[in-house]
């Protein structure tokens, strides 16, 4: 092997790298313009059938407006319609933007939040209660986990 060789090996590992570390900053970027628009919408009132910070949201509706708002996805419009898209993951596979399901009323998926990291999760919970982050490691939610689902587009596929 030459030196112009091994030259142009080491450009080629070196280009490889860098589209690696852009396409992984690009996945970082994306997860966090979906958190920053999600954490911005803590406090707004849970309204059954609710898609709009104006109105309130649902469970489901705030899902599908935070996605679509910060990077163009369109979901499903309900829970157990979204637990269908995008690829599962296992709970300790968890990477923040991952959707989470529950089953609050046994083994058929009834509500849906976005992992923000560090066992946390997003969500509108119910009438009476505003958007906000509840742990998923532990207590009620930890309980009545059915599943985790990766949506395609977001940037975190494998």
């Amino acid at each position: 092997m030459f030196a112009s060789d091994v030259d142009q090996q080491i450009l080629a590992a070196a280009a490889a790298l860098q589209a690696a570390q852009a396409a992984e900053a690009k996945q970082e970027g994306r997860a966090q313009s979906l958190l920053r628009r999600g954490l911005a919408l803590l406090g707004t009132p849970y309204r059954w059938g609710g898609t709009s910070p104006e109105g309130g949201f649902d469970c489901s509706g705030l899902v599908g407006y935070v996605f679509r708002t910060a990077l163009g996805i369109e979901l499903p419009r309900v829970s157990r319609d979204m637990a269908r898209d995008g690829q599962q993951v296992e709970r300790t596979a968890l990477v923040p933007g991952d959707l989470v399901f529950f089953g609050r009323r046994g083994k058929r998926v009834d509500h849906v939040g976005i992992y923000i990291g560090e066992g946390r999760f997003l969500h509108a919970p119910r009438t009476g209660r505003d958007v906000t982050v509840s742990e998923l490691d532990t207590g009620y939610w930890s309980r009545k986990f059915l599943q985790a689902r990766r949506v395609a587009g977001l940037g975190t596929e494998s």
